[in-house]
């Protein structure tokens, strides 16, 4: 059973940086497509970035798009999210999620494709 854990999460001051790792399990990494989402208090659960099976295709959602960085580590199994000069509307718990695909290209952005998701790590930006 594929088993996601995110950690690094916590409590930041706007314009600063947080780094957030997940650690996959339990299945080939290298056949899934990873990606972050994020949902926010009384909000819906909203895409934040993507990465397909090899790294070499990557997506953002506009709100992040200039500020975060997804990357990926096939031979250690995991799937980080660097997050630069956050706002205190980036304040939410951000899910690590995990999509099996053939398809190597594929960067999965919807919340209904994904097969698993972590237990979600959380993010505070004070203003």
């Amino acid at each position: 059973q594929v088993q996601l854990l995110e950690s690094g999460g916590g409590l930041v001051q706007a314009g600063g940086s947080l780094r957030l790792s997940c650690a996959f399990s339990g299945g080939t990494f290298s056949s899934y497509a990873m990606g972050w989402f994020r949902q926010a208090p009384g909000k819906e659960r909203e895409f934040v970035a993507g990465i397909s099976r090899s790294g070499g295709n990557l997506y953002y959602g506009d709100s992040v798009k200039g500020r975060f960085i997804i990357s990926r580590d096939n031979a250690k199994a995991t799937v980080n999210l660097q997050m630069n000069s956050l706002k205190p509307e980036d304040t939410a718990v951000y899910y690590c999620a995990a999509d099996l695909t053939n398809t190597i290209v594929k960067v999965t952005t919807r919340s209904y494709d994904i097969d698993y998701w972590g237990k979600g790590t959380a993010v505070t930006v004070s203003s």
